[in-house]
């Protein structure tokens, strides 16, 4: 095993420490998840912007987090403690409300061809950023890009995963076929999160599972946070497949673009190779998202397709805000990391 392997898996491996607060909840939060189990007072939430708000969305990432690896040095048992479940919903009852209001949509489709929709969607043109990186991105602010997407992609389709025992049949095989080709098709060092912990080694950037948590707004947070409600919501397996299909069906081409910046800049092959991937991988996944996973879940619950779509649209607004945000910053030369992170490479 060489070097960057040994340090690309310890470093996968490790558990993140608990972020800084940003506000009173997530102060209440963080300080009560250091000691033992047990029921603390639920501090009142009071977001200006739900789908942007810092302590809003890193108090229901933390609460999230606690389903997936969890954080150093907190108990276990807080993953399913009432406290937290309580806090977490109420802090989704204000993310899922901010995102109905903003990119709900109205009836589905008059003959239920949310397939039809989704295609229409897709056939949008979309954020700008891609082509901006492909044209314009310096290295840094493609550095910047690549920490900002960490949050994601180093557990991308970890989220998905909570629906596979929700759906059945094709809708069912659909999903575990695009699942099975995202965790590597049984390969480890092909695991597509694998392949951008590459990329940001490759990069200068500290590839540790959370390590610019601190570093990213809420409104990329909620990038993440979406996905995680999603996936952990029974009631919400058709928003959940709606988000899916569209990102898969709205991936390569960013990707592409993304990859060919990256080319501009005369980086290798060991940066783009999880961008390139994903340029041969989901020119297929579509196909299976769209006609196998959504197809089939509607053939089997056609009043579903209303929530495909919400997933869907909700996705694309919230990835939006977030794509307008960073390239906001980079027009006017402003920091898109949080003032009080510091640095963005390895020590």
């Amino acid at each position: 095993m060489t070097a960057v392997a040994r340090v690309a898996e310890t470093s996968e491996h490790e558990i993140a420490p608990l972020p800084a607060p940003r506000g009173v909840v997530t102060e209440a939060l963080v300080d009560v998840l250091k000691g033992e189990p047990g029921p603390f007072p639920i501090p009142g939430v009071a977001a200006s912007d739900p789908l942007a708000d810092d302590d809003l969305h890193l108090a229901l990432y933390v609460c999230y987090e606690l389903h997936y690896r969890g954080f150093a040095g907190v108990d276990d048992r807080w993953e399913w403690h009432p406290s937290v479940l309580d806090l977490r919903g109420r802090l989704e009852r204000e993310f899922e409300t901010a995102l109905r209001e903003r990119f709900g949509v109205g009836e589905a489709p008059a003959d239920g061809d949310a397939v039809a929709a989704l295609k229409g969607i897709a056939a949008q043109p979309g954020p700008p950023l891609s082509r901006y990186l492909r044209d314009e991105a310096t290295l840094e602010q493609l550095r910047d890009y690549l920490i900002h997407r960490s949050l994601y992609q180093l557990k991308e389709a970890d989220p998905h995963a909570w629906a596979i025992p929700r759906m059945t049949g094709r809708a069912k095989a659909g999903l575990l076929e695009v699942e099975f080709d995202e965790f590597g098709s049984g390969r480890a060092e092909r695991i597509h999160a694998v392949l951008y912990r590459n990329s940001m080694d490759a990069m200068g950037l500290d590839i540790g599972y959370g390590a610019y948590l601190d570093a990213v707004p809420g409104l990329v947070l909620a990038t993440v946070n979406i996905s995680s409600m999603f996936g952990l919501h029974r009631r919400m397996r058709a928003a959940l497949a709606g988000h899916l299909a569209i990102s898969e069906m709205t991936s390569a081409l960013a990707n592409k673009n993304a990859a060919d910046g990256m080319r501009r800049l005369g980086l290798g092959d060991r940066v783009t190779e999880f961008f390139d991937e994903h340029v041969t991988a989901d020119s297929v996944h579509d196909v299976i998202a769209l006609h196998d996973m959504v197809g089939g879940l509607l053939e089997q619950d056609p009043g579903a397709a209303r929530e495909v779509l919400f997933g869907a649209t909700a996705w694309t607004g919230i990835d939006a805000l977030s794509s307008e945000y960073l390239l906001d910053c980079w027009r006017k030369d402003e920091p898109s990391l949080r003032p009080d992170h510091l640095g963005g490479a390895r020590p």
